[in-house]
């Protein structure tokens, strides 16, 4: 009899302390109320205080369709993969620098010029001060550099194209 009494007591204490470990596990972490947490599409993750953000704005997808955007493809490689500084071929038998940095500000060494880069449906996508553009892409499981003269795109054939390594493949 006195055990049946402690297994009794000791199932009611069982089933009396799951429903608390439950709401236990449904509260917020001491200290991450008030902030937002958004991860993007590469991994990388931006927290925010909300006391500082006065609205979040979702534009319509008709604003912000691009004739170019693909849906995203989780074999892509992630845009902190391009960060750094990339040796690339000149289209014949030289190299030259390029430097992607992670606010979106490029450099090359071949003539000496400043641009902007994005990441595009996988690849980064540099446009030069001087009109130029560069593409840097994963081909199988190397990337490569397509180069392309003012006044085209980058969906048209490049006028030369060269293999592309990171040398300082992390942020700089």
């Amino acid at each position: 009899m006195r055990k049946a009494m402690i297994v009794a007591g000791l199932s009611t204490l069982l089933l009396l302390s799951v429903p608390s470990s439950f709401a236990a596990g449904a509260a917020p972490a001491k200290g991450s109320s008030g902030t937002i947490v958004i991860v993007f599409k590469d991994g990388h993750r931006q927290t925010f205080n909300l006391s500082e953000i006065e609205r979040v704005e979702f534009p319509t997808s008709t604003a912000t369709a691009s004739t170019e955007s693909l849906p995203y493809n989780p074999n892509w490689p992630p845009r902190g993969r391009f960060f750094g500084k990339w040796e690339v071929g000149d289209g014949g038998n030289g190299t030259f620098i390029i430097t992607l940095k992670e606010d979106g500000l490029a450099h090359r060494t071949l003539n000496e010029a400043d641009g902007h880069w994005t990441y595009v449906n996988g690849e980064a996508q540099i446009k030069w001060s001087d009109g130029a553009m560069d593409a840097i892409r994963k081909v199988g499981n190397k990337f490569r550099k397509y180069a392309y003269s003012a006044g085209k795109s980058f969906t048209d054939k490049p006028d030369n194209e060269g293999e592309a390594h990171n040398t300082t493949p992390k942020p700089i």
